[in-house]
């Protein structure tokens, strides 16, 4: 049985890719943009999002954000602070900080905005309005994948 086919990753999918960070030359930077031309492969920023990062960043960190197998619904969304941009990584711009997702993941969130949320019970950013996701579960982190 192949890896994808072990976790049920659609056949793009490349599991290695969210198991070994690889180091090389600097990526491509795009810019995000909420406005309705905006293209389909953008993850938009909303301005919570980008108020936290400039709080939480120093430097050249930015917010990493991943899509991995597991939780609840299937998939889950992972974000970290990081200094590496990968050769395959897409980042995504507004105001001054940056978000940054892996061509594999990007597949998964394209077209989402992506928040930061501070609740009573906790403060965490968020992926919203998710046009990939056909349904997530209850603590916003898990979710399944339109096919």
């Amino acid at each position: 049985m192949k890896p994808n086919q072990l976790f049920l990753f659609p056949a793009f999918w490349r599991p290695s890719r969210l198991l070994a960070a690889s180091r090389g030359p600097r990526a491509l930077r795009e810019v995000s943009s909420s406005s309705p031309e905006a293209g389909e492969g953008q993850i938009h920023l909303t301005d919570s999002c980008v108020q936290r990062l400039l709080e939480i960043t120093e430097g050249s960190e930015f917010l990493r954000l991943e899509v991995e197998g597991g939780g609840c619904s299937g998939f889950q969304y992972k974000f970290s602070l990081d200094t590496v941009i990968n050769p395959d990584d897409r980042v995504f711009e507004k105001g001054g900080a940056r978000v940054v997702v892996d061509s594999d993941s990007l597949a998964f969130v394209k077209g989402a905005h992506v928040d930061f949320s501070q609740e009573l019970i906790r403060s965490s950013f968020q992926v919203l309005n998710n046009p990939q996701a056909q349904q997530g579960c209850s603590c916003g982190s898990s979710f399944s994948v339109k096919l």
